[in-house]
């Protein structure tokens, strides 16, 4: 019994087995699902919507899907629930798809159901449909190369509109290789939702998705107009560092030139566009828009002049740096020159705008201007007196160099500064209209070394002439030569040297170290400068510490002529008479060959005469207006800021005048004189030769002789 019981129940379990294969088979053929779904009549209520589960076999057999069942992708079938369970789960499509482009992995979609537990890949029908997807590869696909801003634009219509509108669009539009599109720029986490837009990842991405196309790419690259160094220079800029050090909230490409809605900078649309530019630094910049708006600048602008400077027209645009590096066009050290002055300088924007186009020169020739061209980094520059963003019009209340705030500006760098520092032009043109004594006073002195050192000069070029002449017959033994003892006079003692050396070292430190100031820009002052980076402050303190030397030995030297004996003697024989006028005009007619006979000249002629009395004239000149100069903010308030001027003025032709007299006449009759040639050593040995005292101090030779010859 028990062995015919046994394929009875095999065969019970075969025909169930067999009878469930049967349903199974039959349920998954697609002609089994259409026998309902063939019905466009076919819904159901979902959360209270009407949904169609009709499905077009046509269509369906057009998809890359149409070889698949239907059951291959939905899930669900009971044969106790024929057809099949009211929920049917759909599959993954990444189950099939691993190796879908990264980018469909991050998008929000994907990204929003993954984070609420539902399976990776359910929603790709959102955007490639259900029984009708295409391939991307396919001209009718939503997602082919020139169909893709409308595909994505179906839910994403507010970006479709912006991108519409960019210039980026322009060039995908007409097809130029490397244009982007939709897929090419959202293809890194930038547009992980669970990432906020303004993190350092995120940031950081944008930026080097920006340069991979416009830096990297020379199909890109070669057809915009911007340099590689202007692209790349942003890594460098202000921004760029912050971003690469950690600020999230640094700017880069997208925060200025926005995302899909980028323009070109010539369009007025684009945030970049000059008149937009404002706008645009203020989303990080607020409250110094809201100072620039009520500008001068500003508000040229805002009444549509576009020669009005906007904050790319000072900090730059992709290379912005900190103020206080070097190389930034607003560095204390270049803000004159490379940005105020290249507007304020222009004819064409003076006469358009009704500015004096001077302003600019006038502030380089002051000391201020010298001083910045001579690197010195604290010197007051022009924003420094007009402001920086908020700068208005001279004769605006509010503006920093209104008459009435004049007095606190200067403040700033002159402590103490008082109503006497806004007495005075401010931008010194030495103009006979502007500043009458100042330009008489300039005047005069140009006069003054004309006529002083072409005086010099002449009657040095007809002393050479004559000079080499004899010379040149004595030579060829036309004139015969006088024959002279080997005796030495003294005619410096060793105090008069010490004086002498001196007062030659700190005058030719002092000519140095002020035309350094003077003219900034001299090869040699340069060179001298840029040996140090603190080369104008060491200027500085050369300059007055050899005019302590100087001062000091003239005060040694009013005591010296005053209490020694030597002294004494000295300053009696240096006191002009009338016979030094008469050896002038003697010497002048045997150089000229009008007399055969040169005047006997004495200890000091009219030569050193006249030099020794100009030197202490000049002297006292030179420590005068020094000591104003040095002690600015003292004698300004004394004095006014017109005093000043005219103290510098002064100073600054005196040195003129003194520099050339050594040069012209001094250095002839010790260096370049044919008789003494290649110079005159008294200065340093103290003594000269009985031939030297016969040819320059005859007359003093003579008395000495004769009270010799009387002991």
């Amino acid at each position: 019994m028990k062995i015919l019981k046994i394929p009875a129940i095999l065969c019970n379990i075969f025909l169930i087995i067999i009878c469930f294969l049967s349903i199974n088979l039959r349920a998954q053929s697609n002609d089994d699902c259409l026998t309902c779904h063939s019905d466009n009549t076919l819904t159901k209520e979902v959360n209270g919507k009407t949904v169609s589960l009709y499905v077009d076999n046509a269509v369906l057999q057009k998809s890359p899907h149409a070889k698949l069942n239907c059951v291959s992708c939905h899930v669900g079938f009971d044969p106790e629930a024929m057809p099949h369970k009211e929920k049917i789960e759909p599959v993954s499509c990444v189950n099939c798809h691993k190796n879908a482009p990264v980018r469909h992995l991050f998008h929000p979609q994907i990204l929003k159901t993954n984070g609420m537990g539902i399976k990776a890949g359910e929603n790709c029908k959102d955007c490639h449909g259900t029984h009708d997807v295409i391939s991307p590869g396919q001209k009718n696909s939503p997602f082919y190369i020139g169909n893709i801003v409308d595909g994505c634009g179906r839910c994403h219509k507010v970006e479709k509109e912006n991108f519409l509108k960019s210039s980026h669009y322009d060039a995908y539009k007409k097809g130029l290789k490397g244009a982007p599109n939709c897929l090419l720029c959202h293809k890194s986490p930038i547009t992980d939702i669970t990432i906020k837009r303004d993190t350092l990842k995120v940031k950081i991405s944008q930026e080097k998705l920006c340069l991979s196309c416009h830096l990297d790419n020379p199909d890109v690259r070669n057809r915009i107009a911007p340099a590689t160094a202007f692209i790349k220079s942003y890594e460098n800029s202000v921004h760029g560092k912050a971003l690469i050090g950690g600020n999230a909230k640094a700017a880069n490409c997208v925060d200025c030139h926005t995302a899909h809605e980028m323009e070109k900078g010539t369009n007025p649309n684009s945030t970049v566009f000059k008149t937009n530019i404002p706008k645009t630094c203020a989303k990080c910049h607020g409250e110094i828009a809201k100072e620039y708006l009520q500008s001068i600048h500003g508000v040229a602008l805002a009444k549509g002049s576009t020669d009005a400077p906007v904050c790319t027209n000072c900090h730059g645009e992709h290379n912005i740096l900190k103020v206080d590096n070097p190389n930034s066009p607003v560095s204390p050290l270049n803000v004159s020159a490379k940005v105020c002055s290249p507007c304020h300088s222009s004819v064409k924007l003076s006469e358009k705008y009704g500015f004096s186009p001077n302003r600019p020169q006038s502030f380089k020739d002051s000391y201020h201007g010298l001083a910045i061209e001579g690197g010195s980094p604290t010197v007051a520059n022009c924003a420094s007196c007009h402001g920086t963003h908020n700068i208005r019009a001279a004769n605006d209340p509010a503006s920093t160099v209104y008459k009435d705030n004049l007095v606190k500006t200067c403040g700033k760098c002159h402590p103490g500064a008082n109503e006497k520092f806004a007495i005075g032009t401010v931008h010194i043109t030495m103009q006979k209209k502007s500043e009458p004594i100042l330009y008489w006073i300039a005047t005069a002195y140009i006069i003054l070394i004309i006529i002083t050192i072409g005086t010099m000069l002449l009657h040095n070029i007809l002393d050479f002439i004559k000079k080499a002449k004899i010379k040149k017959m004595k030579q060829r033994g036309l004139i015969k030569e006088e024959k002279y003892g080997h005796s030495l006079y003294v005619r410096m003692t060793l105090s008069e040297r010490i004086q002498h050396g001196l007062l030659a070292l700190s005058f030719l430190t002092l000519v140095t170290s002020g035309f350094m100031l003077s003219y900034p820009d001299v090869w040699w002052v340069s060179y001298l400068r840029n040996l140090s980076k603190y080369g104008f402050e060491i200027r500085g303190i050369i300059h007055r510490v050899a005019a302590v030397v100087l001062v000091t030995v003239s005060l040694y030297h009013i005591y010296y002529i005053l209490f020694t004996s030597r002294g004494k003697k000295l300053i009696r024989d240096l006191l002009p008479k009338y016979s030094d006028i008469t050896d002038a005009m003697g010497v002048a007619k045997y150089n000229l060959g009008i007399s055969k006979t040169k005047p006997k000249l004495d200890r000091f002629c009219y030569v050193e005469k006249a030099e020794y009395w100009a030197l202490i004239w000049g002297t006292i000149v030179m420590t005068i207006t020094g000591v104003i100069l040095w002690f600015d903010n003292t004698f300004i308030g004394l004095f006014t800021k017109l005093g000043f001027d005219i103290a510098r003025t002064i100073h600054f032709y005196e040195a003129w005048l003194a520099f050339l007299a050594i040069l012209v006449w001094h250095f002839y009759f010790v260096i370049f004189n044919p008789d003494i040639y290649p110079m005159n050593l008294a200065w340093i040995k103290g003594t000269i030769t009985e031939e030297e005292m016969a040819e320059d101090h005859p007359a003093e030779l003579e008395r000495i002789k004769k009270k010799e010859s009387e002991k």
